[in-house]
């Protein structure tokens, strides 16, 4: 349909999982991407696989999201290099889990400045070009580990504090034509939950109405959507993507 064309996006944490289906997404609909991941190396297959199914313009970049300089950078070679930014997408993230008498403050300040300081680092970032735009999509990926989880305190915290701060910058900005939304996938067939045992796996799946696991490429479809001119009057809102897991 290629209903971004002429667009230009930013990826965050496009490598694998989720942030690789995102990047496939927008790409399938015509979108021009700069897609990040902390190692260039680790993008290396995403950007043979766009190139090779979908053609277009792709430019990649690394750095630590965790440190604002590299949001700054993003911004600034989207526009460098294509002259405008239309999207960005908050992907980037890490899991440290423990129980909350067990998570040290390395661990706990970690999470928190990826998660969280990372997306707040790349919506300040934009926030500064598409003032200027009048223009813009910002969509966040949190998860529905927002409500809280075992053993994730640090994680879920994070994952909180991103819808937080998604809503509050689709108030700031909405005047200007910018809209803000985050999206909450549940259980996605990642790399994380590869690592879940079996019989835990299980139980998941025996909570989710769907009875199946999630695809990166779902989520991403909802992002492309969000990105869209078709979405351009939802703005604050908080999208789970996740088979009815929270029902």
């Amino acid at each position: 349909m290629n209903t971004l064309e002429g667009k230009v996006a930013i990826v965050t944490g496009a490598s694998r999982g989720i942030g690789r289906g995102i990047s496939q997404a927008l790409a399938a609909e015509g979108a021009a991407l700069v897609v990040h991941a902390t190692q260039r190396e680790h993008l290396e297959p995403c950007l043979q696989q766009l190139k090779e199914q979908f053609g277009g313009q792709y430019l990649a970049m690394d750095g630590d999201i965790a440190q604002s300089s590299t949001s700054e950078q993003l911004v600034q070679a989207a526009m460098d290099t294509f002259g405008h930014l239309d999207i960005v997408v908050g992907c980037a993230g890490i899991n440290r889990d423990g129980m909350i008498h067990k998570l040290s403050n390395a661990v706990w300040e970690r999470v928190l400045a990826v998660n969280l300081s990372g997306v707040f680092y790349l919506t300040r970032a934009a926030a500064h070009t598409m003032r200027q735009q009048q223009s813009g999509r910002i969509i966040h990926i949190s998860s529905i580990a927002r409500h809280g989880n075992l053993g994730q305190a640090n994680y879920a915290a994070s994952k909180a504090g991103v819808v937080a701060l998604t809503q509050t910058a689709a108030l700031e900005l909405g005047p200007l034509g910018i809209t803000c939304n985050a999206i909450c996938p549940g259980f996605i067939n990642t790399d994380m939950t590869r690592t879940v045992p079996s019989g835990a796996q299980d139980r998941m799946l025996a909570r989710i109405p769907a009875r199946r696991i999630g695809t990166p490429e779902e989520v991403g479809a909802a992002v492309a959507f969000l990105a869209s001119d078709q979405a351009g009057y939802i703005n604050g809102q908080v999208l789970d993507v996740s088979g009815g897991l929270t029902l």
